[in-house]
């Protein structure tokens, strides 16, 4: 008998292949799924405890000898209030007892809430979760193999998308409201859309310190009051309040100032480009970006001790022939796990980015380079892998099948950060025995195989694995073109808005909303 012969009739005697499908597809209790939010990574280390201490003394002396240039008044008076130096040059320096002070208070064990507790995000040692972000000014349009510019409603889109897939455990904003001209209302549609679209965490920015307050107004609707919003803010500020190298960015200090003040956490976001805004040695271009963000924990914590901030190392990486950004190299994989092992040096919550794509569409080289990055910063132990799916071009394009091929790909990443069961019961020789002693010499029926089929095993909802022959009789379907199906039956099947509806219909007497 063929080997392929002998699998079927096998798969026959253990109950047939679509009984074993229906088990897999029976609902899981949520502690005993194969993957799931907030999986503990950390196996992977590219720094040496030594070269972890090394890269931190050298931020400690890049902030004592060059400091920041460029911050605002009102950031000068609590910085230098706390104790940071203003030279006569106008940089603000930090003595080391001052940032080991700072550190001391500030926030850790943090929960980023979500509007439905569920979907909380415990950033705590080394859990990881895989979300989106990004400014991208393009959506990728997979079907005429073009970008167009991105519109408010492809924000919604994603949102709804990324609420409806178990991989992706938070929003943050993907892409710009082009359609939109006005920079208020453009943030405003911003957060309506994210927050109209999923009830996970959401993450947003302002363009200008003025539209805080008019988009706390929205969230305050949201949530239904001030206060509960306080007792549980389920949007961050993802905030560059720097501008490498090593200058504070005006505008966005004040911005941040405003969102501390109102209860929001932060995003504390460096994100140098390696061999343009950060120095070209990968171990250097750390050390650039751990120190703007630790002048940003005096920063935060000089205003508010202990509020809630993500330690946001983002170092990119060049292309240095031409000097284009590299978001699916290799160094670009590696800058965010040695990120992510100095977010565990001090103790804080950290966020990097990973799963950029240079690629334009989602083919092979997106794949592998949202793939490699992703799994890396998951085997770090990186709390928030941000722009983890869905991103092409180095930045400038967000695909909507892409990012529901990449709910795919992260049940993959998730699997491998979870690591291999070695216990007792895992490695017993009693299923080996009976089956090769007294049983029919192969597992596919074994109660142990179904027992872990669901607990164990990950399986792919838009991914082939099919034989060729089964392949064809199906229709040969084409990879992309389910994702296009996938997406648009979400879509079809999502609610306009995750918001109620008697506080849609205020906010939308209230502001113009565009989608």
């Amino acid at each position: 008998m063929m080997a392929e012969e002998c699998a079927v009739a096998v798969s026959r005697r253990s109950g047939g292949r679509a009984a074993r499908m229906a088990l897999r597809s029976a609902p899981l209790a949520e502690n005993i799924r194969p993957v799931r939010p907030g999986l503990a990574g950390g196996q992977y280390k590219p720094l040496s405890e030594a070269n972890v201490r090394r890269i931190h003394e050298a931020a400690l002396d890049a902030l004592e000898e060059i400091g920041l240039a460029n911050a605002p008044k009102s950031g000068i008076e609590i910085m230098t209030g706390a104790g940071a130096i203003l030279g006569d040059d106008g940089r603000i320096r930090f003595p080391r007892a001052l940032v080991e002070d700072m550190l001391a208070i500030a926030a850790r064990d943090i929960t980023l809430h979500a509007r439905d507790s569920k979907q909380d995000l415990e950033l705590s040692g080394t859990r990881v979760y895989y979300g989106t972000a990004g400014a991208a000014v393009h959506v990728v349009d997979v079907e005429k193999r073009e970008y167009r510019e991105s519109t408010a409603k492809d924000l919604l889109n994603a949102a709804q998308l990324v609420h409806h897939l178990d991989n992706v455990h938070f929003f943050q904003r993907a892409m710009v409201c082009r359609d939109i001209p006005d920079n208020f209302l453009m943030d405003v549609n911003t957060l309506y859309a994210c927050c109209a679209g999923t009830t996970k965490h959401v993450g947003t920015s302002f363009s200008d310190p003025s539209h805080v307050e008019g988009c706390f107004d929205l969230i305050h609707m949201i949530a239904g009051g001030e206060d509960k919003w306080r007792a549980r803010p389920f949007v961050s500020n993802s905030n560059c309040f720097v501008v490498p190298p090593m200058k504070f960015a005006e505008e966005s200090c004040v911005t941040m100032e405003k969102c501390i003040r109102g209860g929001m956490p932060i995003l504390l976001l460096s994100a140098g480009q390696a061999g343009a805004t950060a120095p070209a040695p990968l171990a250097t271009a750390i050390v650039q970006a751990v120190a703007e963000c630790l002048a940003g924990v005096v920063y935060v914590n000089a205003m508010s001790p202990g509020h809630p901030a993500v330690f946001g190392t983002w170092p990119f990486v060049s292309d240095l022939r031409t000097g284009a950004m590299s978001g699916g190299s290799g160094e670009q994989a590696l800058l965010t796990a040695g990120c992510a092992q100095m977010h565990q040096f001090y103790r804080l919550p950290g966020g990097a980015a990973a799963g950029i794509a240079d690629a334009k569409l989602p083919d092979m080289q997106a794949g592998w380079e949202q793939a490699i990055s992703n799994v890396m910063a998951g085997l770090s132990g990186l709390n928030m892998v941000y722009e983890a799916v869905g991103m092409h071009a180095s930045l400038l394009g967000f695909c909507l099948e892409s990012l529901v091929l990449g709910d795919d790909m992260l049940g993959q990443v998730q699997r491998c950060i979870r690591g291999i069961d070695v216990s007792e019961d895992s490695v017993s020789l009693e299923t080996m025995r009976s089956v090769c002693l007294d049983g029919p010499g192969h597992y596919l029926g074994h109660p142990q195989t179904l027992g872990l089929m669901q607990t164990e095993y990950i399986y792919p909802a838009v991914a082939d694995r099919t034989s060729p022959k089964e392949w064809v009789e199906i229709g040969r379907p084409d990879l992309v073109a389910r994702a296009i199906e996938r997406k648009n039956r979400i879509l079809a099947e999502a609610a306009s808005s995750v918001i109620a509806p008697e506080i849609d219909r205020a906010i939308r007497e209230k502001f113009k909303i565009y989608c």
